[in-house]
């Protein structure tokens, strides 16, 4: 099962085909992911539910657990973050049919709960920020993380329209590659730039968080389980020195 899932998310992100000329720069944007910042994992959930599940779902998050974890009183999930006459207990599904997004996109949408762990944080923060308008696709959109990737640009009220900055090199062929290597904003959006970047710092947090709920709790007992080892293996090495002692 885990497997097809895996297989569905690379098929509802990869390319359609890859372009007969230019060349992508991909150069991926680090950013500090903080998967115990309460505040970035509670935005990040609102993002989610309002732009992503209305067309992705997240089958093994259920909403109850979510609020647990990032200490969202339970009326407010209730109130604002379900949209239908699911349960709190319920899992987080979207109610797109298959084959409504297989028309529409080409491709269902794939579920979206453990995309944080089939890619890197750096990988998801860079792509939720690189869509720009082409016209030449179906959806009217683009990135350059990942050419001609199916999902159009939900957010784009938020970042506003941005257009690709190419620069053409030459190698020792003679040959001549267009990369894009930045974007020029052609259309604000209601946030600026700095703020729609937070925003998606909170949302990739928010889908690392979900890959692996138990991940803070596994790094928290990990450090005392060594820290523990360590203790342990100094008072066996005294303990085996006492032992020994008369036979040395």
């Amino acid at each position: 099962m885990k497997y097809r899932l895996l297989l569905l998310i690379i098929g509802f992100l990869a390319p359609a085909s890859v372009p007969a000329a230019g060349g992508y720069d991909i150069r991926l944007d680090h950013y500090d992911y903080g998967i115990k910042d309460r505040i970035s994992l509670q935005n990040g959930a609102r993002l989610f539910v309002n732009y992503c599940l209305s067309c992705h779902s997240a089958h093994f998050m259920r909403y109850n657990r979510m609020a647990e974890d990032l200490g969202i009183p339970e009326q407010v999930v209730r109130e604002n973050m379900i949209f239908d006459d699911r349960k709190i207990a319920d899992p987080m599904t979207t109610t797109l049919a298959k084959e409504d997004g297989e028309a529409w996109f080409g491709i269902a949408p794939p579920d979206l709960t453990l995309i944080g762990k089939l890619r890197d944080p750096d990988w998801l923060y860079t792509f939720l920020r690189s869509f720009y308008k082409d016209d030449s696709t179906v959806s009217g959109w683009n990135n350059s993380v990942f050419p001609n990737v199916a999902m159009p640009h939900v957010m784009w009220t938020k970042q506003g329209i941005q257009k690709p900055v190419y620069t053409t090199s030459v190698d020792d062929a003679g040959y001549e590659t267009r990369k894009i290597t930045g974007f020029e904003l052609v259309r604000e959006g209601t946030l600026t730039q700095e703020e729609f970047d937070h925003a998606m710092e909170d949302l990739t947090n928010f889908l690392y968080y979900m890959a692996e709920p138990s991940r803070a709790d596994r790094i928290r007992w990990g450090v005392w389980t060594m820290f523990f080892l360590l203790i342990f293996a100094v008072l066996t090495w005294f303990l085996k020195r006492e032992y020994w002692r008369d036979v040395h």
